[in-house]
């Protein structure tokens, strides 16, 4: 018997090999099958906490990282774990390793495999890396949101029952600051039809208070009509003085000639006759 295309079989969610990116569909199609629905009903009669330590969401990661770690020493010693292929092959599985890694649903305790030559190196969870699935990110967005180092730690251990350092949250926090240096830094186009300069005023955390700093802010439409932010510089007050100085600074990025400045002159110190 023959199968065609339109003969697939199906599997347990559909069709058998569904289009990239179509996660949205599979977890529509398990909702569909209530299996969704069989796995709330087991974690509302059980009492099962979501997240947090001993909750359904952290060994629920556990077991597609570990799936997947194992997937990938698969790969890396070229046989299926028990496959007598792997006779006498100069490399084969050693055990695990216990480690624990924090993610955005509470702490996750894994077994990494191992294999006898060393050589494995995991891209899941790579070596040294204690925290996965974005926490980094949410980090970075609660600080960006106004929200101290201890605060930070407060609320991790209050929502997802994961213990950080005040030492590991300032590290993460600023790590972002070389990325930020790089772009401010990095170079421009030569020629920027238009450039537009202005501040807006925003409350920036300073120590223990909030103060209104004033964010200025070039941006530049490149030959293809896209709009580019070329820059952004916080003090607390704007004048013709430190425009002249960003001026300089996108000069010296590479910028040679722009056609249409569009600012407010009496900030850049042009009287306004002068631009008319």
């Amino acid at each position: 018997m023959t199968v065609t295309e339109d003969q697939q079989p199906a599997g347990p969610f559909g069709s058998a090999s569904p289009e990239p990116g179509s996660a949205r569909r599979v977890v529509g199609e398990m909702v569909d099958a209530g299996l969704l629905d069989d796995l709330m009903d087991r974690v509302d009669r059980d009492g099962l906490a979501l997240t947090g330590a001993g909750g359904f969401l952290p060994e629920l990661v556990k077991a597609v990282l570990e799936r997947g770690l194992q997937a990938e020493l698969t790969g890396h010693l070229g046989y299926e774990k028990g496959d007598p292929a792997g006779r006498g092959s100069p490399n084969s599985r050693n055990g695990a390793t216990p480690k624990t890694v924090a993610s955005e649903v509470g702490d996750v305790a894994l077994a990494v495999p191992r294999d006898r030559a060393g050589s494995f190196t995991p891209a899941l969870v790579p070596k040294g890396a204690r925290r996965v699935g974005g926490l980094d990110e949410m980090i970075i967005s609660l600080y960006a949101g106004g929200m101290t180092v201890r605060d930070i730690g407060h609320h991790l251990a209050r929502t997802l029952g994961t213990e950080l350092s005040h030492d590991t949250i300032s590290k993460i926090t600023d790590a972002v600051l070389d990325e930020v240096k790089a772009w401010q830094a990095r170079p421009l186009e030569e020629i920027y039809p238009i450039i537009y300069l202005d501040a807006l005023v925003v409350k920036v955390r300073d120590g223990h208070q909030v103060r209104n700093r004033a964010a200025h802010i070039a941006v530049g439409v490149d030959l293809d009509g896209v709009k580019h932010v070329l820059g952004i510089w916080v003090q607390a007050a704007e004048g013709a003085k430190f425009w002249a100085g960003v001026c300089a600074e996108l000069r010296n990025r590479g910028v040679r000639d722009v056609l249409i400045v569009c600012c407010d002159c009496e900030d850049l110190g042009v009287p306004s006759r002068a631009v008319a």
